[in-house]
């Protein structure tokens, strides 16, 4: 297969992706939800680092590094539990919609709390590795940049299944990740071209939305056109985050022989080889 059918697979994935948003619209609010909570955790977590040190960052910084950590482990715990368990709940929303059935916002969030414990396991997993990672930029500088740019790729890529693992396979965090990996083997063929074509939509609509919004705020303020891009922003990266959860909901149960509403098999059997057929769920 050519470079130019694979980025026209990936097109067509990527526009599918979007159908099933456009159909069940609800879905959204899933990474919106996700988004604001973010902010609020990012936002709460700067006033309680660097509030009482009467926001010296430097001084907060060296005051106590184990605090720091310590503090910067609870983040990125909380973050990733966040993103996990709203993540979770859209892709389950999916697969009821690939079933035939009529997911509601209730229905995502019910079976994420059912999966809470797993949720929580994992995100300590990945709050572990991002420390990992921050100590090493800290501490090799340059070098450990260039070493945590390079890990943070396999991460993202060995991790790409770990979520409907965790929904659908009923296995710890360490043995779901292992299971991701070993799909990603298996299945790994052309998912680039989708990936490329969330990343030119998500340019484009950058440009088309968020870049007006500053200029048209700015006419009245600096802090009121910052304001409305932000606002574009989140929700441009609210639909391009649901559309991609969906396309990985998508992959994973057609894994599984199952048709997929609104997505053409053959392509999605195309980019995921398959090897060998299992029952995944």
């Amino acid at each position: 297969m050519g470079f130019f059918e694979r980025m026209s697979n990936g097109w067509k994935i990527s526009m599918s992706s979007f159908s099933v948003l456009r159909k069940n619209k609800q879905l959204i609010l899933f990474p919106i939800l996700s988004g604001i909570a973010l902010i609020l955790l990012t936002l709460s977590y700067m006033v309680i680092l660097f509030a009482p040190n009467g926001w010296d960052f430097n001084k907060t910084y060296h005051e106590s590094s184990i605090v720091h950590y310590l503090m910067l482990f609870v983040f990125y715990l909380i973050n990733y539990f966040v993103i996990v368990f709203f993540n979770m709940a859209l892709i389950h929303c999916a697969r009821i919609y690939f079933e035939g059935g009529k997911p509601t916002l209730s229905d995502g969030l019910s079976f994420s709390m059912s999966r809470i414990g797993d949720i929580l396991a994992w995100s300590a997993v990945a709050a572990t590795v991002g420390l990992i990672f921050r100590l090493l930029e800290e501490n090799l500088g340059r070098i450990g940049e260039i070493i945590t740019a390079i890990l943070g790729v396999a991460w993202s890529v060995t991790t790409f299944f770990v979520v409907p693992v965790l929904a659908y396979e009923n296995l710890t965090p360490i043995a779901a990740y292992k299971r991701s990996i070993k799909i990603m083997k298996e299945k790994w063929g052309e998912s680039l071209g989708a990936t490329f074509s969330f990343g030119i939509i998500q340019l484009l609509a950058v440009l088309l939305i968020s870049v007006p919004l500053f200029f048209i705020g700015s006419q009245f303020g600096i802090i009121t056109g910052i304001i409305l891009a932000a606002i574009g922003l989140l929700f441009i990266i609210s639909i391009i985050s649901a559309a991609q959860s969906i396309f990985i909901s998508a992959v994973y149960f057609n894994i599984n022989d199952k048709p997929v509403a609104d997505f053409d098999n053959e392509t999605l059997d195309g980019i995921f080889i398959q090897k060998e057929k299992k029952k995944l769920f």
